[in-house]
């Protein structure tokens, strides 16, 4: 149902689609003139290089985007979509097409919302590559263009509010890896934890006089996770937290597991364990870590997990945040398997302040942490408002013209 000045129209009625030369691996290097993107990639670093002889070569002889023209994954992530910027740029023809659009009668800025939440006409179903006729006969909602220019004024204010909130999410991260590695190295001291004793060196570098460097395993224990079959899996039964269920250094309760089978104690978490992730196809996920809290008390947890058991857990979740540990995990990580072991684990050499100290650390990074949670609970009600306002007024269910 859509307004009746509507109407409804395809690509192929109203632009053109085109694609540029494709760059192979032995034409980019890792440096260079100008930034090679996949279109997941656009706006963060770049996949590699190629030179400005090149970049200039291609430009003359192939398709190219112009500045506002929206650009189209055709592979990967099918339909990510972005805008344009005019900067100097390659794109990779099997990931990008170019929706060229000289005509009067739609906005691209329209269309760059319209293509976010369009439903492309295929006759498989599973899109393996969006083709240029797919995208040509693929249908949407147009109304006239004093009403487009309305709503993808609308969305792009959304759209700028959801970035910079994005920003400041990143700008606190930085603050508090700063603050982190201060605090974790001694270089700074909380009021009431100052004095003139000096420092000295260490297996984990410089720390205060003042200060311990022990193993994780001379403060807690390493416990291995639970071995289970497909055939023990379930609709419903107890939980088993994996790598999946760790987002963010907290726990997320999304793509779970069941099991229905009997469980030793040894696999159940407790409030306060530190769960730990030691084994996974991706190297850059081991060792990242999420405190168990009282909701996922009970849990069990599967076997390329680990759980660390202290008294000073609080203390030792901000270690596993920080490069102290993380250096470790990268040193003792094998050339071809993504683990490391419960031995591994044990051998972790961390700086150890008195306890108060500890305690006082923690609740500084704690407080950090507690203003990063409201503001990615502010970014994902932003998320779920735009939604919303798409779903109102890319179906004219609510008119701003």
């Amino acid at each position: 149902m859509i307004p009746e000045d509507w109407e409804v129209s395809s690509l192929g009625e109203v632009g053109e689609v085109k694609m540029c030369r494709r760059i192979f691996n032995h034409e980019t290097s890792y440096i260079g003139a100008i930034p090679f993107f996949k279109i997941g990639t656009f706006g963060k670093e770049p996949d590699a290089f190629i030179t400005r002889e090149k970049y200039e070569d291609y430009r003359k002889k192939y398709p190219f985007p112009r500045k506002g023209d929206i650009l189209i994954s055709a592979a990967g992530t099918i339909g990510r979509t972005i805008k344009y910027n005019g900067e100097d740029a390659y794109f990779q023809d099997s990931n990008i097409v170019w929706i060229d659009n000289d005509f009067c009668t739609v906005s691209n800025d329209f269309l760059y919302h319209i293509y976010q939440v369009v439903k492309y006409n295929t006759e498989g179903g599973t899109i393996q590559r969006l083709y240029n006729t797919i995208l040509k006969a693929t249908k949407f909602v147009l109304p006239p263009l004093p009403e487009q220019t309305a709503i993808a004024t609308a969305l792009s204010d959304m759209d700028a509010l959801i970035a910079k909130t994005e920003q400041l999410i990143e700008k606190k991260k930085a603050i508090k890896q700063g603050v982190m590695q201060e605090l974790l190295t001694g270089r700074t001291r909380l009021p009431g934890f100052e004095n003139n004793k000096g420092y000295r060196h260490t297996e984990v570098g410089l720390i205060p006089e003042d200060w311990e460097v022990k193993e994780l395993g001379e403060i807690g224990n390493v416990i291995i996770g639970l071995t289970y079959s497909p055939d023990d899996v379930a609709e419903y039964g107890t939980l088993v937290l994996r790598s999946s269920n760790i987002q963010n250094n907290r726990l997320a309760f999304v793509n779970n597991v069941f099991v229905n089978m009997d469980l030793p104690d040894r696999v159940m978490v407790k409030d306060r364990d530190l769960l730990i992730c030691v084994r996974n196809g991706s190297r850059n996920l081991i060792g990242k870590s999420a405190l168990i809290d009282k909701s996922a008390e009970g849990a069990a947890f599967g076997a390329f997990m680990s759980v660390f058991r202290s008294d000073i857990n609080n203390y030792v979740s901000i270690l596993f945040q920080s490069n102290i540990i993380q250096q470790q995990i990268e040193n003792n990580l094998g050339a071809t398997i993504n683990q490391i072991t419960n031995k591994d684990l044990k051998s972790f050499k961390v700086p150890l302040p008195p306890l108060p100290e500890q305690t006082a650390i923690a609740e500084a990074l704690s407080a950090l942490d507690e203003n990063l949670t409201l503001l990615d609970a502010k970014l994902q009600k932003l998320k779920l408002q735009k939604q919303g306002m798409m779903q109102a007024l890319l179906t004219g269910k609510i008119r701003l013209v």
